[in-house]
C-alpha cells in the first residue's frame, strides 16, 4: 500500500490537470465542484463552476441568494436537486458553523447533499485528513488493482473497495494528491475502455494485467433498462410572443424549477393535453394536433413527451405560472432543460449557447 500511495502521488503531481478548484483549494471550492462533478463529466464542470463562483463566492453569498438564483445558475448541467441540497446546505452550515465548512467527516455528512464519497473528498482535498474517497474512476482503478469478481456496485464490493480505499489513503504520505491521483489515473490511464496500462504509474502491483482481465473489470450487476414514461407538455402562448411557465413543486420531477405545464398521459395524449389545459385553467384551449415529439432521459426513466400548443385568452397567469418572452425571460430562471427542447419544437426558440450535451461521468 505504501509503495502504491508513493506511486500514485508522484504521479499526480506530475500528470495532473489545472482545474480551477485545484489552483485554489478552499473547503467551499471543493464542497461546490465535487456536488457538480456528481454524474457529470469535468469539462462540462468547469465553465458552470468558474461561473457560480463569481455569482456566489463564499457560504455566505450562497445562503442568502434566492434559489431561483441559485438554479438559473445552475441551469443546464442537470440532476438539479444537487443545486437545492448545495443551497439548502449552505444555509445550514452558516446556521451552525457560523459559514465555515467544518472539516470532521460526520459534520460534513449531516449536511443535505453530502455522502461518504463527498464528504471524504472534502475532508482529504480541503483539509488534509486521511478520508477515503470511492467514485467511479476509483471503483475502476481499485477493482483493476484487486482484479475483483465481486459486482463493485454490489453491498459486498462495495464494502471491499472502501475497506481498500482507507487502507490505502492511511497507508501514509499527502491524502489530498493520493484521493486525486486515484481520480486522476481513472479518468486519464485506467479509463473504461482502452485504458493506457503501459503508462499507469502503479502497472506492477496491479493484479488483472497479468491476468488479462483488465477489459472484464470492473463487474457490475445487470441494469434494468429505465421506465418509459409518456408524456404530455402544453406551451400556452400569448399573443406578445410570451409563453406560461410552472413552477414545479420543490420534490419531484424537475423540483423547484420553472418548466412549460406537463403530464404524464395515457392512451391518448390530446385527451390528456385537454385535461391539463383545463387544470390550469384562465381558459387555457389547446389547438391542433401534435406540434411535435421530444425525448428526455433521466436516471431511471425515459420521457416520451408529445408537446402540444395552446391560447389563452386572459393576460393574468394561472397561480403558480408565470408569463415569460423566451429565449432571455428563461435565463433569469432556474428552467427545465426538457423545457427547452419542447420550446424549441413548438416555435423555435433556441437556448443561447446550447449545453445540453452531458455525460454521466465525471472523467476527462
Amino acid at each position: 500500500m505504501r509503495e502504491i500511495a508513493r506511486a500514485l502521488i508522484a504521479w499526480y503531481r506530475e500528470a495532473r490537470r489545472t482545474l480551477p478548484w485545484r489552483e485554489e483549494p478552499t473547503p467551499y471550492r471543493v464542497w461546490v465542484a465535487e456536488i457538480m462533478a456528481q454524474q457529470t463529466r469535468l469539462e462540462t464542470v468547469q465553465p458552470y463552476f468558474e461561473r457560480f463562483v463569481v455569482r456566489f463566492p463564499d457560504v455566505a453569498a450562497l445562503a442568502t441568494a434566492s434559489l431561483d438564483d441559485v438554479l438559473a445558475c445552475w441551469s443546464g448541467l442537470g440532476y438539479y436537486r444537487r443545486a437545492r441540497m448545495l443551497h439548502r446546505a449552505a444555509r445550514l452550515v452558516v446556521e451552525r458553523h457560523g459559514g465555515a465548512l467544518p472539516a470532521e467527516p460526520a459534520a460534513l455528512r449531516a449536511l443535505p447533499g453530502v455522502g461518504r464519497y463527498t464528504a471524504g473528498a472534502i475532508a482529504s482535498v480541503a483539509f488534509g485528513l486521511p478520508e477515503p474517497v470511492l467514485d467511479g474512476n476509483v471503483k475502476r482503478v481499485l477493482a483493476r488493482l484487486l482484479d475483483l469478481e465481486q459486482p463493485v456496485d454490489s453491498a459486498g464490493g462495495e464494502r471491499r473497495l472502501w475497506t481498500e480505499a482507507e487502507a490505502l489513503v492511511r497507508a501514509g504520505g499527502d491524502p489530498s494528491a493520493l484521493n486525486q491521483g486515484l481520480m486522476e489515473l481513472g479518468a486519464l490511464v485506467c479509463t473504461p475502455s482502452s485504458p493506457a496500462c503501459p503508462a499507469c504509474p502503479v502497472r506492477e502491483a496491479c493484479r488483472a494485467l497479468p491476468a488479462g482481465t483488465v477489459s472484464r473489470r470492473p463487474v457490475r450487476s445487470a441494469r434494468r433498462a429505465p421506465r418509459v414514461q409518456p408524456t404530455v407538455a402544453l406551451v400556452v402562448g400569448r399573443g406578445d410572443g410570451a409563453v406560461l411557465l410552472r413552477r414545479n413543486p420543490p420534490e419531484g420531477l424537475f423540483g423547484g424549477l420553472w418548466s412549460v405545464p406537463l403530464r404524464a398521459s395515457g392512451p391518448s395524449a390530446r385527451q390528456a393535453a385537454v385535461a391539463l389545459g383545463r387544470s390550469l385553467g384562465q381558459g387555457v384551449v389547446v389547438q391542433g394536433g401534435v406540434a411535435g415529439r421530444v425525448e428526455h432521459a433521466l436516471t431511471h426513466r425515459l420521457l416520451r413527451v408529445a408537446v402540444y400548443r395552446a391560447g389563452a385568452p386572459g393576460a393574468r397567469a394561472p397561480r403558480g405560472c408565470r408569463w415569460v418572452k423566451p429565449p432571455a425571460g428563461l435565463g433569469r430562471l432556474g428552467v427545465a432543460e426538457l423545457t427547452w427542447k419542447i420550446l424549441e419544437v413548438a416555435m423555435g426558440a433556441k437556448k443561447e449557447g446550447d449545453r445540453r450535451r452531458r455525460s454521466p461521468s465525471r472523467s476527462g
